[in-house]
C-alpha cells in the first residue's frame, strides 16, 4: 500500500523530460552498396551500407569475403615482411658458424 502512494505522488517525475529526445524521420531510404534500397523509419535522414539482406552472405546462402579494413593483405604483408627479414638473416647454424669463426680470429 504504501509504494502506491508513493508512485502516486511521483507522477511529475515518471513522466518523459520534452524537447530532449531526437527526431524521428519516417521513411527514410537506406542505399547499400550492392544497389539494393529500402525504406526505414531514423533519426538520421539517409543511411548508406555495406551490406544489406539482398546481399550479405547469410541471407543469400553465397560465400563472400568481406574485408573492410583490408585485413587479409595486412597479414600477408606481415607474413612476407617477416620472411625477407628471416631469409637476410640466415639460419641459426650459419650465424653461431660465424660467430664462433669471428672468435677464433680475434685471439
Amino acid at each position: 500500500m504504501n509504494m502506491i502512494l508513493r508512485y502516486a505522488q511521483d507522477d511529475n517525475k515518471n513522466t518523459m523530460q520534452k524537447e530532449i529526445h531526437p527526431i524521428m524521420n519516417a521513411g527514410i531510404k537506406v542505399l547499400c552498396a550492392c544497389g539494393n534500397t529500402f525504406a526505414t523509419d531514423s533519426t538520421i535522414k539517409e543511411i548508406r551500407t555495406e551490406l544489406c539482406s539482398a546481399c550479405h552472405p547469410f541471407y543469400t546462402g553465397k560465400q563472400k569475403l568481406v574485408d573492410t579494413a583490408r585485413r587479409v593483405e595486412k597479414l600477408a604483408g606481415r607474413f612476407t615482411a617477416t620472411k625477407s627479414v628471416v631469409g637476410t638473416r640466415g639460419n641459426k647454424k650459419e650465424r653461431r658458424a660465424k660467430r664462433d669463426d669471428s672468435k677464433k680470429d680475434s685471439k
